[in-house]
């Protein structure tokens, strides 16, 4: 379990960063829009980060604390420093939630196999909200 919680820890740091990147390099007539939505969803990914490692330390566990452990651990690919559409960043997105609800799918199975129903609870949340963000972002590709 603390393992898959690392893994999902890695991804939502590496995650976190990527959005905070194309917060700062949105280029395009939505840049407002994108701007906005881009700090909302990386405020939400950091509460979650927060929630994760607190979660692993309960388990008497240890969570990944380096950006080198993170970048060894993703399964996200680190956004490029350069100017990015909507467009482009909403394709990402997409696939980086499927990765976050494929991450948080496994730890629930898991969680619910060790009959650990802390960790089954607070991951239904998680996938709730990634299969909306997922279907949200879907709309706007049309």
């Amino acid at each position: 379990m603390i393992e898959d919680l690392n893994k999902l820890l890695a991804d939502l740091n590496v995650f976190y960063r990527k959005l905070q990147n194309y917060h700062w390099n949105i280029k395009g007539m939505d840049f407002f829009i994108m701007h906005e939505k881009l700090e909302e969803y990386y405020n939400e990914v950091n509460e979650q980060i927060d929630e994760i490692a607190e979660h692993i330390l309960i388990l008497n566990g240890q969570p990944l604390g380096t950006m080198k452990d993170y970048l060894e651990t993703t399964k996200i690919i680190e956004a490029k420093n350069e100017k990015i559409t909507s467009e482009q960043i909403f394709k990402e997105l997409i696939k980086d939630f499927k990765q976050l609800l494929v991450d948080s799918k496994e730890i629930k199975k898991q969680a619910d196999s060790d009959e650990d129903y802390e960790t089954s609870t607070m991951i239904d949340e998680y996938i709730s909200n990634y299969g909306k963000k997922i279907w949200m972002i879907s709309q706007m590709l049309g």
